[in-house]
């Protein structure tokens, strides 16, 4: 127990954008309405797929763990940010914090391993499409699930640990609307080094690696494509991937930026690093449900007639 008999606050205080707390109540807006877009869209996805039998299938299934994952994520972050943006209710409890910092980085973590199976599904389809039904089988798909999410709070249990032994005694202010690991241990007034190691330990052995293995299975599907003779069967096979290319975009583009951002901008300013933050947790669950309803037309005739059935 003594580990953790350390010096730290009995809460922090959230920042929502240096600089703009005036403008606040106005920001408050866009961010009621990303939220109602991600979360509604989101959950028309995951409402379309289980009521359409047309939607049972493998590739629909994997979009119904990113649904939930981006469903989640919002759910994680949306108390806090709201409270901060709209009532400047700036505090929150030690242990909330924890929770919300593991949430946050397992919901993360749990998408990007979702985007992987989404690729080796991509790869199934096209290069071995003979087989797609008998390699994807409803075992192998609940247990790809079941990976993701294990992989994901195994890795990430030693965090709030990782915290918790370290004395905060800097500040108890928070440069975001909601907690970060890389946020709260540089409060700590105390070594941060093993903090440090096992952040990037777990940023490059499954974010990392996982990005790397898309990239390689788009490799193979490229190879596989342009060993087919006929132009528009070939385009016809690539449009089938545009949707998870996309997707794939909106969620590693902006994690990369804000871990540069974190690592070397030091010395810029620290609107760049909430924006980029910002962008990072809230543009990937607006975006991928547009993304899939705007490219895969099963998706959005499947809510068309949702809707329809919902107005009879």
């Amino acid at each position: 127990m003594g580990l953790f008999n350390v010096t730290r606050p009995a809460s922090f205080l959230l920042t929502g954008i240096p600089g703009l707390e005036n403008s606040h109540p106005w920001l408050a807006g866009p961010l009621c309405v990303m939220y109602a877009v991600a979360l509604g869209g989101n959950t028309a996805i995951l409402h379309a797929v289980r009521m359409e039998p047309s939607l049972h299938a493998p590739m629909y299934y994997f979009l119904s763990m990113l649904s939930f994952c981006d469903v989640a994520m919002s759910m994680a972050t949306l108390p806090t940010v709201l409270r901060t943006f709209c009532l400047d209710a700036r505090d929150i409890a030690f242990d909330a914090c924890l929770i919300q910092m593991f949430l946050i980085h397992s919901f993360s973590m749990m998408e990007s391993g979702i985007l992987l199976v989404m690729s080796f599904d991509r790869y199934v389809a096209i290069c071995d499409p003979l087989r797609y039904a008998t390699v994807l089988t409803n075992e192998v798909i609940a247990g790809m699930g079941l990976a993701v999410t294990a992989r994901s709070f195994v890795t990430l249990f030693p965090l709030p640990f990782l915290i918790k032994r370290l004395p905060i005694c800097r500040s108890n202010v928070l440069s975001h609307s909601y907690c970060l690991h890389p946020d709260m241990m540089k409060l700590a007034c105390a070594d941060i080094t093993i903090n440090s190691i096992y952040g990037l330990f777990v940023l490059v052995s499954t974010f990392g690696m996982d990005l790397l293995f898309i990239f390689l299975s788009y490799v193979l599907i490229l190879h596989s494509v342009m060993g087919i003779a006929s132009r528009e069967e070939r385009l016809k096979a690539l449009n089938t991937c545009v949707s998870h290319i996309l997707a794939v975009l909106a969620f590693y583009v902006p994690m990369i930026g804000v871990s540069t951002v974190h690592r070397f901008g030091k010395h810029a300013p620290r609107y760049i690093h909430v924006l980029m933050s910002n962008v990072y947790l809230f543009v990937p669950p607006v975006l991928n449900p547009l993304i899939y309803s705007a490219k895969t037309k099963e998706i959005r005739r499947a809510i068309v007639r949702m809707f329809h059935r919902m107005k009879m």
